[in-house]
C-alpha cells in the first residue's frame, strides 16, 4: 500500500483543524448571553456644573443577548428649582425615576466592529411632588381681590415612552463611551385641579413631547 505523502498529511491536518475551530468561533458569536454593561450619564452632571437650574444623574445596566438584543434598565434622580423670568412663576421638584426597555444592534452581523449602532424603546415612570408659586391673581369681579397662587407638595405620577437611537464605541479594553438621542412622548400624567408640573424627573420639560440626549461612560463587567 502506498503511504500518504507529507504534503497530503499536512493538508489533511489543516482541514481537520479548521473543521474543529471554525464551529467554536461561530458558536461564540451565537451565544445567547454575551455580557453585562453598566454605565453612567455624565451630561446631566455636566449641565448642573455649568449652572443649569435642572439637575439629573442616572445609571444603567444592560445585558447583551447574541450581540443583537440589549434589555436595559435606567435608574436616576432628577429635579429642578427655577423661576421663569417672564411669568415670575417659581417651580421646584426632585425625585427618582426609572426607564425599562430594549435596544437592537443594527450591526449585529459585524461583531468585529469595536462598537454598536442601536435603535430602541423605553418606558419611563416617575412619582414625585412639586412646589409652585406665582404672582397673585386679581379678580375684578370681587373688588380686585388678590387670590394667592402657592401650592406645596403637589403629588403627580407621570409615565412616558421614548424612541432611542444610540452609538457605543469601545475605547479601551472593557471601557466604552456612548451617546443616545431620544424622542419622548407623555403617556399619562396625574393632574392637579390648579396646576400641573412644568418639569418631570427623567423626562424633562412637562410638554406632551420633547427631546433629550445622554452621554454615557460604560464598563463591561469581566464575566
Amino acid at each position: 500500500m502506498k503511504r500518504p505523502s507529507i504534503s497530503t498529511s499536512i493538508i489533511a491536518l489543516l482541514t481537520l483543524s479548521s473543521w474543529l475551530f471554525l464551529p467554536t468561533h461561530l458558536h461564540a458569536q451565537d451565544k445567547l448571553f454575551q455580557g453585562v454593561k453598566v454605565g453612567v450619564d455624565v451630561l446631566g452632571l455636566l449641565n448642573q456644573a455649568l449652572g443649569s437650574d435642572a439637575h439629573s444623574s442616572e445609571a444603567s445596566v444592560e445585558v447583551n443577548l447574541k450581540n443583537r438584543f440589549f434589555p436595559i434598565m435606567e435608574l436616576g434622580y432628577g429635579g429642578i428649582e427655577t423661576t421663569d423670568d417672564e411669568t415670575d412663576i417659581y417651580f421646584k421638584t426632585s425625585a427618582p425615576f426609572v426607564r425599562l426597555g430594549m435596544d437592537y444592534n443594527v450591526l449585529y452581523k459585524k461583531p468585529h466592529l469595536p462598537g454598536y449602532f442601536t435603535v430602541g424603546v423605553r418606558y419611563g415612570f416617575s412619582s414625585f411632588k412639586y412646589d409652585v408659586q406665582a404672582p397673585d391673581l386679581v379678580d375684578p369681579n370681587w373688588g380686585n381681590m388678590a387670590v394667592p397662587v402657592h401650592y406645596e407638595g403637589v403629588k403627580s405620577n407621570v409615565s412616558w415612552a421614548e424612541l432611542v437611537v444610540g452609538l457605543k464605541a469601545n475605547v479601551y479594553k472593557n471601557f466604552y463611551i456612548g451617546f443616545t438621542a431620544r424622542y419622548r412622548t407623555r403617556l399619562s400624567m396625574t393632574k392637579n385641579e390648579n396646576s400641573e408640573p412644568s418639569y418631570i424627573p427623567g423626562y424633562g420639560q412637562g410638554k406632551s413631547t420633547n427631546y433629550g440626549i445622554t452621554y454615557n461612560l460604560v464598563y463591561k463587567l469581566p464575566f
